[in-house]
């Protein structure tokens, strides 16, 4: 329906509407079903991410087959409830949303990727830590999705969110600059404020690589979510306080598929470069996987 941001943010001001009731209609028109239908849709998407927060920081939290990884965002969670944090506690209640999502995911736990699997606790610590301190409605919540949603689609059609074909800026970056433009929607901003906020977000983080150690997405890829919640709500501040891109939108995202494209294939997800490189990052690819994989 539409190839460029710009296109949205034009769309938006000429029919005075929001970009998550642009995707809702797209949507019904696309599926054939009724808003009502839409929206429960996802609704269930909403509770899935709703219930990996919750797995990820009851208890004593979730840990992966690996062991590597799991059980930080219980020490988050007692931190942040004993403690002034440095950076916050709502941005540390972001954060916690965040590792925990992606905890449960490392643990083979159910999440939903938004946009990906490696990048599906970006949106949910942004989201959730909005709904706690600033009191977001169900339906607010599930417009922050839709929106997300449209905004998403523009990005992967004119760039990428797959680790595999842009670094982990299209998965972590894409996730983080959606959530941004969307949050400044649902508070009140222009249009043209959410695409300032996506290109904030995303200029933040270009250039990221995805360098999984062992293949797995567990390191460095958990905590890399918690910078992306992080990042989504300090760029839906700026824009909202009406700081600018300079560089426009549409420019940025083609800026990160350039970039995407130009990443060695050994920072794109093949667990070869960067971190996974490393003596330590090859030590646990060993010890999980064998001599034998890591000589392949």
């Amino acid at each position: 329906m539409f190839d460029t941001i710009k296109e949205i943010i034009d769309y938006s001001n000429e029919h005075d509407m929001s970009f998550a009731e642009i995707m809702i209609q797209d949507e019904m028109e696309r599926s054939g079903q009724s808003r009502e239908e839409v929206r429960e849709q996802m609704k269930q998407n909403l509770e899935v991410m709703r219930d990996a927060v919750k797995k990820g920081t009851t208890g004593e939290g979730v840990k992966s087959v690996t062991g590597y990884t799991g059980q930080d965002a219980i020490k988050i969670k007692n931190y942040n409830e004993n403690n002034h944090s440095l950076s916050g506690n709502e941005m540390m209640q972001a954060v916690m949303g965040a590792v925990a999502t992606n905890e449960v995911n490392a643990a083979m736990g159910i999440i939903c990727a938004t946009p990906t699997a490696g990048s599906s606790g970006t949106i949910p610590g942004t989201l959730f830590k909005l709904e706690a301190t600033h009191g977001l409605t169900e339906d607010q919540m599930i417009d922050f999705l839709f929106s997300a949603s449209i905004c998403g689609r523009v990005v992967a059609n004119n760039a990428s969110v797959a680790g595999a074909t842009g670094g982990c800026q299209a998965e972590v970056g894409s996730a983080s600059a959606i959530a941004a433009a969307s949050a400044v929607q649902i508070f009140g901003g222009s249009p043209e404020a959410s695409g300032h906020a996506l290109a904030i977000s995303l200029s933040n983080l270009l250039g990221l690589v995805c360098d999984p150690v062992a293949g797995l997405v567990e390191i460095p890829c958990v905590m890399r979510n918690a910078i992306g919640s992080g990042n989504a709500l300090i760029s839906a501040d700026l824009a909202l306080a009406g700081v600018e891109s300079r560089i426009p939108v549409d420019e940025v995202i083609e800026a990160m598929g350039k970039i995407g494209r130009n990443l060695p294939a050994e920072l794109r997800e093949t667990g070869l470069g960067g971190l996974a490189g490393t003596p330590t990052g090859e030590a646990i690819k060993r010890k999980i996987f064998g001599d034998s994989e890591v000589k392949s």
